[in-house]
């Protein structure tokens, strides 16, 4: 991840657990993992606050929850203290068990690696799943390099270039780019099994 982003999120997690939290469910998420992902151990990178890890434990998924930010984890474990969250950050995700998975979730994080990393971010989410295992992968739509006024990093996800390893091991099952519910910005979002 980008160490500014982090940064970002450590600095304001009191802030962005708030924002979240008044953002309502994501209704149109919840739906496609409802039809896509299997029961089954589930990671999801890039948890934030731990809302997505409570839902998926709540709908048949052993899930846990990892992200870079330490205070983003402190407000997760202090709301579903019964759930693990871990510490790891894309794109190597260090400490996380390769080939167990049956669901990766990664909605709307990798536009926060520089463009360098995303093919082997991609690549990692991929190794986490057994054959046969599901990802969820999203992120929001820019056309160049920015960064927030939180000083947050928004990259361009070319999906030809960053999405190579994918594209090789998995079957794409859903690819479509649209304004998300809860957030209300223009994200894309690829579903794809691995292939056994």
């Amino acid at each position: 991840m980008d160490q500014r982003t982090i940064e970002s999120y450590e600095t304001n997690a009191d802030e962005y657990a708030k924002k979240w939290a008044l953002q309502g469910a994501p209704d149109d998420l919840y739906a496609l993992l409802k039809e896509y992902f299997r029961p089954g151990l589930t990671a999801d990178i890039g948890c934030g606050t731990g809302r997505d890890v409570a839902w998926l434990s709540e709908h048949g998924c052993a899930a846990a929850g990892f992200d870079p930010s330490l205070n983003l984890l402190a407000h997760a474990k202090a709301a579903y203290p019964q759930l693990p969250f871990f510490q790891s950050s894309l794109p190597l995700l260090a400490g996380v068990d390769r080939g167990t998975y049956q669901n990766v979730l990664c909605e709307t994080v990798i536009m926060h690696l520089p463009s360098s990393h995303l093919s082997e971010a991609v690549d990692t989410l991929v190794a986490l799943l057994r054959p046969g295992g599901t990802i969820y992968l999203s992120w929001r739509v820019y056309g160049e390099a920015l960064r927030d006024d939180a000083d947050r990093l928004y990259t361009p996800v070319n999906p030809e270039t960053a999405l190579a390893p994918l594209y090789e091991r998995a079957q794409v099952l859903l690819d479509q780019e649209v304004v998300s519910v809860s957030s209300g910005h223009m994200i894309r979002r690829i579903i794809a099994r691995k292939q056994t």
